[in-house]
């Protein structure tokens, strides 16, 4: 074993003394990332549950950083910045629609093992879950009281919530390119949950019906529908991981479960991109 490692480093100038310098660990600071894993018991699926939701949270940060940069970039009409970073949302996705895979191999005995010891902590509670549907448009707050516990989480929520979304701003781009926007729509408060709107219709009907002459919207929108198809896969998943590990039983949070989970599949962000498709 010795030789062949002795083989492949062969003629690599490898730095091996770091008694001074920055290491790979501590770049990544992976002793407190690696050393977060708290288990409250000995069961052996408690340690896979919370590296699943811990690796989804550290995804979800991320998705909310590029969301709210790109949200910037199609506020000042940089469509092609925004592009890369929707697509780099896209891909993310990706990766937590499959995380569920991974979980999904914890049986529901497994996890009855340690459920009880959760208490009232529930995903339903993840913060940044709800920072990205504000991202995206979906600015309830009935929730909101949850994160009263830590001011800074609260204060960050309150910001997003406050910011215009990412439709909000695709519309107003939309309006920049000279296609009628109802002023309501345009100075909307962004605090509240969008409402459909009949002029943002027929501004997309115009652009989906000239794509050429309007590509960069028409790719716009797109690469919204993209971000929502796969949120909905991502709920999807969610839903019957769920029901697979716990059936019916109601969440540790508070909520329905599954019931609850399956009502939110069908929510829309952006509404106004789907009902077009039947009417075109």
């Amino acid at each position: 074993m010795n030789e062949y490692q002795d083989h492949t480093l062969a003629g690599e100038n490898v730095k091996t003394d770091f008694l001074k310098d920055m290491t790979y660990s501590e770049y990544l600071n992976l002793d407190q990332i690696l050393t977060a894993q708290s288990p409250l018991t000995d069961q052996h699926d408690e340690k896979l549950f919370i590296i699943i939701h811990q690796v989804s949270e550290l995804w979800m940060k991320l998705i909310i950083h590029e969301l709210n940069s790109a949200i910037e970039d199609i506020k000042h009409d940089d469509f092609r910045l925004a592009f890369k970073k929707l697509a780099r949302v896209t891909n993310i996705q990706n990766q937590l629609i499959n995380s569920w895979s991974v979980l999904a191999t914890m049986t529901p005995s497994d996890y009855l093992n340690f459920r009880d010891d959760l208490g009232n902590a529930s995903g339903f509670q993840s913060y940044q879950n709800r920072m990205m549907e504000y991202c995206l448009g979906y600015k309830t707050t009935h929730a909101l009281s949850i994160y009263e516990k830590d001011p800074g989480i609260h204060s960050r929520l309150k910001a997003q919530l406050e910011t215009p979304s990412i439709y909000d701003e695709a519309i107003r781009a939309v309006a920049r390119q000279g296609f009628h926007i109802d002023r309501e729509v345009l100075s909307r408060d962004v605090t509240e949950n969008y409402v459909p709107n009949a002029s943002v219709k027929e501004a997309f009907r115009q652009i989906y019906l000239n794509t050429e002459e309007y590509f960069e919207l028409y790719e716009m929108l797109e690469k919204l529908v993209d971000v929502e198809d796969l949120y909905s896969q991502w709920r999807f998943r969610h839903m019957k991981t769920v029901e697979r590990i716990i059936g019916f039983k109601k969440g540790t949070g508070g909520s329905s479960g599954v019931n609850y989970l399956k009502r939110v599949i069908d929510d829309y962000f952006f509404r106004e991109l789907w009902e077009l498709r039947t009417e075109l």
